[in-house]
């Protein structure tokens, strides 16, 4: 059971906890892996637990989980199994969030429609960076899934690793990450996550943190409303402001949540604050859920 935050999900069901599972195996080769252990080994040598579909969904319910997280690996590798657990998690009222690198076939994304509530996409980098780095996928998938998941309905938030050397350019990313965000919508909540060294990037420094906020402030100043600070554990950047009057509405910090929504408003201005999950808030009050 984890919680939504740790997705990362930060307009999801705020505060909520949610059952999380993986396979073995990744269609990436990512050379900073952080879940390596089990992305980039053979199946058998990853201790397992054969658990049918409706044992997954009975564990979510027995848990009170909001759903099902489909997460830690690429779960299109073994999307046949998700889709099963996600339609019978469908049924019974819970919601489905997919964590993926975004690398599938339009083929996948209409069928996710039926069941698919929610992910967090990596946007990793350029072509070059997906080539080096990556494995060789195309990144224009990548960004043509996000596009289509958010006209699809389903909630989308984006995550990027920043790598000192590698994809910390600011022009870059404002011409190949904010603008292509921004397009589709200022209210794509967009991570962006300090790296560390793991995996065999073991001899690049962590992102200094002061590459993160400047990026966060590029990324606001070109108009995005919700831009979060990932692996810093600082609550001024893990927490959701107005976008209008700049009060802080969703507080937060490692995992604690406050919300101070009324309903889906902003407290102080009214402002609609693009959130999912959230109903009948009243000032400083906790938020109460409840699962389509």
């Amino acid at each position: 059971m984890d919680p939504i935050e740790k997705k990362p999900l930060f307009h999801f069901y705020p505060g909520t906890k949610i059952l999380s599972y993986a396979t073995a195996g990744c269609n990436f080769k990512c050379l900073f892996c952080q879940n390596w252990s089990i992305s980039q080994v053979p199946p058998e040598n990853v201790p397992a637990k054969d658990i049918s579909p409706p044992e997954m969904v009975d564990l979510a319910l027995r848990f009170g989980s909001i759903g099902v997280a489909h997460t830690y690996t690429e779960p299109t590798v073994f999307y046949e199994y998700a889709r099963d657990v996600g339609l019978l998690a469908r049924e019974k009222g819970l919601v489905n969030v997919f964590v993926t690198n975004g690398y599938f076939t339009r083929d996948v994304l209409k069928d996710m429609k039926r069941w698919l509530h929610a992910a967090n996409v990596d946007l990793k980098g350029d072509a070059e960076f997906y080539r080096r780095v990556v494995g060789g996928a195309d990144v224009e998938v990548v960004r043509r899934n996000i596009k289509d998941l958010y006209k699809a309905g389903i909630h989308v938030e984006v995550t990027t690793l920043i790598i000192p050397g590698y994809n910390d350019d600011p022009e870059w990313y404002r011409a190949f990450v904010i603008d292509f965000l921004r397009s589709i919508s200022p209210d794509i909540p967009l991570h962006i996550t300090r790296f560390h060294p793991d995996y065999k990037m073991r001899d690049v420094p962590p992102t200094p943190v002061e590459t993160l906020v400047r990026l966060r402030e590029l990324a606001l100043e070109e108009g995005m409303h919700y831009v979060y600070l990932g692996n810093v554990a600082d609550p001024k950047y893990e927490t959701t402001y107005c976008p209008n009057c700049g009060a802080p509405v969703i507080e937060r910090h490692m995992y604690h949540v406050r919300v101070r929504l009324e309903g889906d408003r902003c407290p102080y201005c009214g402002q609609r604050i693009k959130v999912v999950g959230v109903r009948g808030t009243q000032g400083n009050s906790t938020t109460a859920f409840s699962p389509p």
